[in-house]
């Protein structure tokens, strides 16, 4: 499904985000991506919703490649991955409806199916009756659950989500979580970048990918493969 095979990213002339990094995620599966700011967990969530390439190296995501993908391409990647931010990048003028319509507008979806297509996935994140809420009547976990509505917009087969419990109290970040393992338990893969350590050692069956300093120090599929 995902792919990373001898990626190097530079940025500048110096300056390595990546070096030498190499993963597989598989169809369907849930991954923590962890270390500490700088690591390079965000490089990675971009290079596969390939908003950058590599310097070195090869992404594949399902059947697209960043060496072979050509421009006209990228929006029917990008229909397959979906990507939640920390800060929610929500259009503070729009409704909770309103934003995960947009998404759908943007898409081409027709007209007469965006209206219940959205209350679909208002329900999916426990948010059906706060459709006509503004963003600054929501809490900071039900404008997190509104970005995720919007993402799965598209039903993408990947959801990307870049430190989404970051803004969150500990309720609001657990109740944020438990709808990614639903999300993933339909069969998405997710990818969640994350240094709450705590969220991580509360869920210990799921795989744990360490960052440091652009390099892959830990995986604990890995580990768990060792003799």
């Amino acid at each position: 499904m995902i792919k990373l095979q001898s990626v190097t990213k530079a940025y500048g002339r110096v300056a390595h985000a990546l070096d030498d990094v190499s993963l597989h995620v598989a169809k369907g599966e849930i991954v923590f991506l962890t270390g500490a700011s700088g690591a390079g967990k965000t490089t990675i969530l971009r290079l596969i919703h390939m908003q950058t390439r590599p310097t070195k190296g090869e992404v594949r995501v399902s059947r697209f490649s960043s060496s072979r993908i050509k421009r006209r391409e990228l929006p029917e990647l990008r229909r397959r991955v979906g990507y939640v931010f920390q800060e929610f990048r929500l259009l503070e003028n729009l409704s909770a409806g309103e934003n995960v319509a947009f998404a759908l507008e943007c898409t081409g979806s027709p007209r007469a199916k965006i209206g219940p297509r959205v209350q679909k996935l208002l329900a999916q994140v426990g948010l059906a009756a706060r459709a006509r809420s503004y963003p600054r009547e929501l809490s900071g976990g039900e404008q997190q659950r509104v970005a995720i509505a919007r993402a799965l917009a598209t039903e993408p087969l990947v959801l990307l989500a870049d430190e989404p419990t970051g803004n969150l109290d500990e309720r609001a970040s657990s109740g944020v979580f438990e709808l990614f393992r639903r999300i993933n338990a339909s069969g998405t893969t997710v990818v969640m970048a994350t240094h709450d350590a705590e969220l991580i050692r509360r869920h210990p069956d799921i795989r744990v990918i360490e960052l440091e300093t652009g390099s892959v120090v830990f995986d604990s599929a890995a580990a768990g493969a060792a003799p």
